[in-house]
């Protein structure tokens, strides 16, 4: 992912924020709503854009757009920088390639450790009982 193409395709919108904050919430735009075209992108390979497909798949829109928004703050440019930092972070996690798991088998003497440790409770139980008088 080439980071500084990624954030230049980004696109921002002012809206009005709800909730608390008076006469302020009536007359500024400090909700922030980020919107990021992944099919269309310059600044992912097609490898990341399969791999947004299927890990973000969820968070996107059925024109593949993904939309972010921030209200937090009553500033404007505070919540366009929390949401580009939110943006990168989901990014970030979303582009992530799983290790690859590989089978493995318990070595030989770890097999050997634990049957010897079955039989020595085994015999330990076994001692508790009453003996057998025929």
């Amino acid at each position: 992912m080439n980071k500084t193409i990624v954030i230049q395709e980004l696109d921002f919108k002012a809206v009005r924020s709800g909730g608390a904050g008076g006469q302020n919430v009536n007359k500024v735009s400090t909700k922030v709503e980020l919107s990021f075209d992944v099919e269309n992108s310059l600044g992912l390979s097609s490898n990341e854009k399969e791999r947004c497909y299927q890990k973000l798949g969820s968070k996107l829109t059925k024109e593949n757009i993904l939309l972010l928004s921030c209200d937090e703050t009553r500033s404007q440019h505070r919540n366009k920088d929390l949401v580009i930092k939110r943006f990168m972070e989901t990014m970030r996690t979303g582009l992530v390639v799983p290790k690859i798991r590989r089978k493995t088998k318990p070595k030989r003497s770890a097999i050997e450790k634990r049957l010897k440790s079955k039989k020595k409770n085994a015999e330990k139980k076994a001692r508790r009982q009453r003996p057998d008088i025929r």
